[in-house]
């Protein structure tokens, strides 16, 4: 597997996204949905990276958004097809060391909390939950989690 940064608006990355996206919509009431679309992943602070198995296939995608008091993690996606082989765990990593190198001392996350294999991977690469952060208030459906880049 390799994980580079890359452009997010490729059909094979795309895919990713709306299966993200199709897997993601069903569980939580439009309000409490927090996507982002391709025009905000292309931003010069936001750091996207694509991870492909040893053929070349995208298997997986993220991003760090970058703001002045924060990188936040969004779009992080495994296929289902490789999860339980550390794809999301060292994805996650690669975009902590890039947004680090960038200058980013803390990272913050929204998630929902149906989504138990996402809150299992934050929570064993070192995120704790905390309050809502930025543009984001209290919601049932949301977990807010955030680390102090090392």
């Amino acid at each position: 597997m390799r994980i580079r940064l890359e452009s997010p608006d490729q059909p094979e990355v795309l895919t990713l996204i709306e299966e993200l996206d199709r897997y993601q919509r069903p569980l939580y009431p439009a309000t409490s949905y927090h996507g982002v679309d391709l025009p905000a992943l292309t931003q010069p602070d936001v750091l996207f990276a694509v991870a492909r198995s040893d053929a070349g296939r995208a298997i997986g995608c993220g991003a760090i958004a970058l703001a002045p008091d924060y990188g936040e993690v969004k779009r992080m996606f495994v296929s289902p097809s490789v999860r339980g082989q550390g794809v999301g765990g060292q994805l996650l990593g690669f975009l902590e060391e890039r947004a680090k190198t960038r200058g980013c001392a803390r990272f913050v996350l929204e998630t929902g909390y149906l989504q138990a294999e996402a809150l299992s991977l934050y929570l064993r690469s070192g995120y704790v939950r905390c309050r809502a952060f930025g543009p984001y208030s209290e919601d049932p459906n949301s977990v807010f989690m955030c680390k102090n880049a090392n």
